[in-house]
């Protein structure tokens, strides 16, 4: 969450940058400062260099998405629809995704132990469940942390329409979390100063005045604080031209069509500008999938949003020569109930729910698992939320088994699972 006096401390008679040095901007500038991340990569031409995460807050229904049963008891009524992959449907409303199959690969089988909202999200974000001993980072954290920063000028982790808990660094410091960003219809929060270039100038040189003389005798105390190094780069943060990358009204209206007249479609496209500026991970987010009432109306309403913006995205994608270098991820913390509760809704299901990936070194048109049309528990072929996270780290060439140590020294695999390789073995 963002630091609750940082509005305050931007109009504060010290200096606009300084304030910066409390947010997630100024965190992850004195992390450039340092030049490059530390981590490598395990090859030289890993398959994917970004990845964008749309995620369905809330725990979006498998049954109405990617996993329909149509005709059963537990489809509740629920029709589907045929893709361009031989034998493999999707709920009905998917009908420009449905096109877009031969490019993404469906994973009917997830699995975890997670049915709360909150432990759930923490689980699907970080491929961990809960763990009091240590905070884990997410996939962003961990994909900003260990790939190379190059000419990045903005935040590297990226949170368009985030939910209560979004993306964090975990371990790896706050540095990682992501860049809380609103609707792309708006401007970038705290890039924009609130006085004039001339008085701006005055404060800040006040401000080196005041500086110089507290450094003097603690020298390397300041240093290490990178403070001056952070506001530099709040500065040039501020006019860099990269931060058009969020603006997507420089797209032409056709494009900015493809993606869907919504926030969360603006908020797709944007993702696919931040990617292409060099941005390591854009998470997107679309809430309305907690369906404990009405889950055919809510799930209906909220299909009419991502079908054309997960399908615009991977057109975009595909188009500008993107794809193969960019995984995308839809999912969600759980899945929902083959059962309908008499409120009409499905509830809690962490047992055989769905996820889609595309791109970045993803085979597509596969179809992993498969969950009874009974309703029975325990899907065929399941895959947990560690080994979901191993195959991502995989795709953007992330050592998976890399071992971190925590801030009070205990040591951490980024993740404990394993690749799944049917989803990328040729």
């Amino acid at each position: 969450m963002e630091p609750l006096n940082r509005r305050q401390l931007i109009r504060s008679t010290a200096t606009l940058a300084g304030a910066t040095w409390l947010t997630p901007v100024g965190q992850w500038l004195a992390r450039a400062s340092e030049g490059n991340a530390p981590g490598a990569l395990m090859g030289d031409s890993p398959r994917a260099q970004s990845v964008i995460v749309l995620w369905m807050s809330g725990g979006p229904s498998q049954l109405e998405t990617f996993d329909p049963h149509e005709g059963s008891r537990i489809a509740g009524g629920t029709t589907q629809i045929a893709t361009a992959i031989k034998g493999v449907s999707l709920a009905s409303g998917f009908e420009s995704l449905a096109e877009e199959m031969g490019s993404v690969s469906l994973i009917r089988s997830m699995v975890s132990k997670e049915g709360d909202h909150e432990r759930g999200t923490y689980n699907l974000k970080t491929g961990f469940r809960p763990d009091p001993t240590v905070i884990h980072p997410s996939l962003g954290a961990v994909a900003c942390h260990e790939l190379p920063i190059g000419h990045a000028e903005i935040p590297r982790h990226v949170s368009i329409l985030s939910s209560q808990w979004p993306a964090r660094g975990g371990y790896l410091g706050d540095k990682f979390d992501a860049f809380l960003m609103n609707d792309p219809a708006g401007p970038v929060p705290d890039t924009k100063s609130y006085m004039s270039p001339e008085r701006e100038k005055r404060r800040l040189s006040g401000l080196d005045i005041i500086e110089e003389s507290f450094a003097s005798g603690r020298a390397k105390r300041v240093g290490e604080t990178l403070h001056r190094e952070t506001m530099r780069g709040a500065l040039r943060m501020m006019t860099s031209e990269q931060l058009r990358a969020f603006d997507v009204s420089l797209e032409p209206q056709s494009v900015r069509d493809s993606y869907g007249d919504s926030p969360f479609g603006r908020g797709c496209l944007a993702a696919r500008r931040l990617v292409e500026a060099g941005v390591r991970c854009v998470e997107v987010t679309l809430g309305g999938w907690d369906t404990h009432a009405n889950n055919h109306q809510f799930c209906a309403a909220n299909v009419r949003l991502l079908d054309p913006a997960f399908s615009g995205l991977l057109k975009d994608l595909r188009q500008r020569k993107m794809l193969d270098k960019t995984l995308v991820i839809c999912m969600g913390e759980f899945g929902r109930t083959p059962s309908i509760n008499p409120t009409g809704g499905r509830d809690h299901w962490p047992s055989g729910f769905s996820i889609a990936m595309a791109g970045g070194g993803i085979q597509g048109g596969r179809v992993l698992g498969e969950t009874d049309p009974d309703g029975k528990e325990e899907p065929k072929n399941p895959i947990k939320v560690a080994d979901l996270h191993s195959t991502v780290f995989e795709c953007l060439g992330i050592d998976h088994k890399k071992i971190n140590q925590t801030p009070i020294g205990r040591t951490v695999k980024f993740s404990e699972g394993d690749p799944v390789r049917a989803l990328l073995d040729a």
